[in-house]
């Protein structure tokens, strides 16, 4: 099993869950984050003062999911949901040992 940690922009948060929908992403996880990586914020004018906004509102998007299912997943999002620009996001991956759904005591992927 794999945890996907995505980080994009939020006006990208619909074409995402899409995704992951329609991959058998069985429960997200969503945060609403701020962060700069790369980009490193913009400068903004307002009255005739300038000034650097450096953290940009960003989405985490966590889910847990089998193997076959992240590979397809994350060549689905870098395909569908980048632009071509900076501030696009990132997606880290991260081995999940065991999963225990509480209720029942299943684990594994039958927890999920």
């Amino acid at each position: 099993m794999k945890k996907l940690e995505i980080i994009i922009k939020p006006e990208k948060l619909d074409e995402l869950k899409q995704i992951l929908d329609e991959n058998e992403a069985n429960g997200i996880m969503i945060t609403n984050i701020m962060g700069y990586g790369a980009q490193k914020g913009f400068k903004r004018i307002y009255r005739g003062n300038e000034y650097f906004v450096n953290l940009l509102p960003k989405v985490k998007v966590e889910t847990v999911v089998s193997d076959e299912t992240a590979e397809q997943i994350i060549e689905l999002v870098t395909k569908e949901i980048s632009t071509g620009n900076i501030g696009d996001g990132k997606i880290f991956v991260y081995n999940v040992e065991d999963a225990i759904r509480v209720r029942t005591g299943e684990r594994g992927a039958e927890a999920l």
